[in-house]
């Protein structure tokens, strides 16, 4: 089954937000549990230099540890007033000058006093280490490290038992295990796991219904799109994607609604294209067949003349079929072109002669402009040779009697490895509204014009195709141009050329 972009948004989220609290949650737990380790460890080294003065005491007094053991499983002396532990009246053993009955009732004290204080250490869930001089363990309230010498590090750990300037042993006081069920140290942990466990799903469940909400204005968008992309599949091109952000997401149906807008134009020029093909066509058809039924009737004499004008309609469409061609393999980019230096001086003095005889008919100046240290350019020549034509034909065709064509051709100044090859007449101009579109196929700015007198309507497209093919680009400018030091009306198509 076919997931969609919201589950798997959501679920990468989910998985985020898991990790990271599940990483978080640990570290605070490790980070709670090793700060109560410090304050209790703490703690421990506190009360054993509380203990270490009676255990010192114990010693001066019994001058060796002969008997600590069994005193302090029996109990450790009880803490006094004011600082926690025994201080005077509360020795390990009778003052000296003391009576027997003294000491009697003293010792029986201080029995009680040390079953007390064990009871606190209990309480507090401690363990007793006592170590001597040498790290010997001589005693261990949970009987594991009995008799085991300890490392200077875990010595450094207790405090130090003095006798007289002298070291006579190191007393540990050492926390309970802070995991252990039913102790002080355990029901924190828990309590502090708890907590964070709670807030971890709170926190996860808040960032789950934010992306949820963030995740749904992502998504929606692309499905408006989706929507609208289907529809333009079925044929309906008039359909937009509405744009309410400026983020990539807008950009996207911006970008969108530009290829919508693209493939709306593409499809009106293809129906206008064979429209236009098709009334290109049944005109000479017409008129052929018009002609051929004709003789076959007998109404049109079957003469030379008419052969003749039936030869004329063939080649207009063999012309026609050409250029079509022409243009499908230049647009295709597979038109094929033999570039070679030309020198478009030449080239263009060679076009001029062909068409004077032309412009002589119709009393036109026809002037040829060639600029200095004119580089080669490197191009096809027949191609150009043919673009060129197709200029002339057009400027004849709309220049009036005793008018002007010129054909100029110079380097460009702001490159010098391109060339400028233009046409300038001093017709009618195209009008503004016409400019951006002369280039298309079977376009005519003058809708009264015939196909005969008019052209097929392919010649500037031809020529735009075969100067792009080239690399280089073309531009049109009407009503005003400059011509030498004057500036005259009519149109200047220019055609921008690589030199090699």
């Amino acid at each position: 089954m076919r997931s969609g972009l919201l589950v798997k948004l959501l679920g990468a989220f989910f998985l985020v937000v898991a990790v990271g609290a599940g990483i978080i949650a640990w570290a605070v737990s490790r980070t709670t549990e090793n700060a109560f380790t410090v304050y209790t460890t703490r703690s421990g080294q506190v009360w054993a230099q509380a203990l270490a003065p009676q255990l010192a005491e114990f010693y001066a007094q019994n001058q060796s540890w002969e008997g600590v053991s069994a005193l302090l499983d029996s109990g450790l002396a009880a803490p006094a007033q004011g600082n926690g532990m025994s201080g005077s009246g509360m020795s390990m053993a009778p003052a000296a000058g003391a009576g027997a009955g003294s000491a009697g009732r003293g010792q029986g004290a201080r029995a009680g006093q040390n079953r007390l204080a064990m009871g606190m250490l209990g309480m507090m869930d401690q363990r007793l280490v006592l170590a001597d001089a040498r790290g010997q363990v001589l005693y261990d309230s949970s009987g594991d490290f009995a008799g085991k010498m300890l490392s200077a590090s875990q010595v450094g750990l207790g405090a130090p038992i003095n006798v007289a300037g002298k070291t006579v042993g190191t007393l540990i006081v050492i926390p309970g295990s802070q995991l252990i069920s039913g102790t002080p140290a355990g029901d924190f942990t828990r309590t502090v796991n708890q907590s964070i466990l709670i807030a971890v799903v709170i926190a996860g469940a808040i960032a789950l219904l934010l992306g949820a909400g963030l995740f749904f204005q992502i998504t929606a968008p692309l499905r408006r799109l989706r929507e609208v992309a289907q529809a333009i599949a079925a044929g309906d091109l008039d359909q937009r994607v509405s744009i309410r952000s400026k983020d990539e997401i807008g950009d996207l149906g911006q970008t969108f609604n530009q290829m919508a807008e693209s493939l709306g134009r593409a499809q009106l020029q293809r129906r206008e294209l064979v429209a236009a093909v098709a009334h290109e066509l049944r005109t000479p058809l017409a008129v052929m067949q018009a002609n051929l039924e004709g003789m076959q009737d007998g109404v049109i004499p079957n003469d030379l003349e008419q052969l003749g004008s039936l030869h004329e309609q063939v080649l207009h469409l063999s012309r026609l079929v050409g250029d079509l061609r022409l243009l499908s393999l230049a647009e295709a980019g597979e038109l094929t072109l033999e570039r070679q230096p030309v020198d478009l001086g030449e080239l263009a003095a060679r076009a001029a002669e062909q068409f004077r005889p032309r412009t002589a008919e119709k009393n036109i100046d026809l002037e040829v402009r060639v600029g200095k240290d004119l580089p080669r350019a490197a191009v096809d020549a027949d191609r150009i040779n043919q673009a060129l034509n197709n200029l002339l034909e057009n400027a004849l065709r709309y220049t009036p009697e005793r008018g002007r064509i010129e054909i100029g051709v110079e380097a460009e100044k702001s490159s010098p490895r391109q060339v400028r090859l233009w046409v300038a007449d001093t017709g009618p101009g195209i009008a503004p509204e016409d400019l951006p579109f002369i280039f298309d196929r079977f376009y005519r700015g003058d809708k009264s014009r015939s196909r005969i007198s008019g052209g097929s309507g392919l010649g500037l497209a031809i020529v735009k195709q075969l100067v792009e093919a080239h690399g280089g680009k073309v531009e049109v400018s009407s009503s005003t141009h400059s011509s030498g030091d004057r500036q005259e009306p009519g149109t200047r198509v220019v055609l921008t050329l690589p030199a090699p």
